[in-house]
């Protein structure tokens, strides 16, 4: 399973089924089940499924903070030259934590064994 590190409060927001796009500066192919790491943690939180991933334009980004979470003072321009929403759904929060070993260099994804 494929682990995605993301910081607080982000993370619980996703968790609390809250945040439903994760916004990003590049598309992923990754769909189904992945888990979330809370950023600086060693931590894994819970899962959630990647249903879709779309680019937006800054329309689609304005109109859309309900979904991203974003205040909209913060939404006058697009965050990444290409940006992308990455479509969650089905949060499951664990009831604890599992810790994991955090390789180095990693920044977005971790590869997590079941």
């Amino acid at each position: 399973m494929k682990g995605l590190i993301i910081k607080s409060p982000w993370i619980e927001l996703i968790l609390e089924g809250k945040k439903t796009w994760e916004i990003r500066g590049s598309n992923t192919k990754i769909r189904g089940p992945i888990a979330l790491i809370k950023s600086g943690s060693g931590m894994v939180y819970g899962e959630v499924n990647v249903s879709d991933s779309k680019e937006l334009t800054l329309k689609d980004y304005q109109v859309s903070n309900e979904f991203h979470r974003v205040q909209s003072e913060s939404s006058q321009a697009l965050p990444y030259k290409k940006t992308y929403a990455w479509v969650l759904e089905k949060p499951r929060i664990y009831k604890e934590p599992i810790p994991y070993k955090h390789p180095m260099g990693a920044v977005i994804w971790v590869n997590l064994s079941r």
